[in-house]
């Protein structure tokens, strides 16, 4: 698998977990840290341990459709598997 494939893997995972998060929690949408931060902070870490994994050389770095993707990905499931769950606390 490419550092690609993980990403989106990654991505989704973060998503899916966050968008559980929400529905078995709903007050964590309170917290400091906004939920789409939780999202850019995960993508942060993966690249970081995918650039040190790799120790910067060419290839191991995230193309950039592939990390806008990933976070589309992770946003919609963020915030669709609590309007499926019929979740009745707010998304924003």
């Amino acid at each position: 698998m490419t550092v690609n494939h993980l990403f989106l893997a990654f991505m989704a995972v973060v998503g899916a977990a966050a968008g559980i998060i929400f529905v078995v929690k709903p007050e964590t949408r309170d917290f400091r840290v906004s939920p789409y931060f939780w999202v850019l902070l995960a993508m942060g870490l993966f690249e970081l341990l995918a650039f040190a994994r790799g120790r910067g050389a060419p290839g191991t770095a995230v193309t950039m459709d592939v990390r806008v993707s990933g976070f589309l990905m992770a946003i919609v499931l963020m915030v669709v598997i609590p309007i499926m769950s019929g979740s009745s606390a707010g998304l924003f």
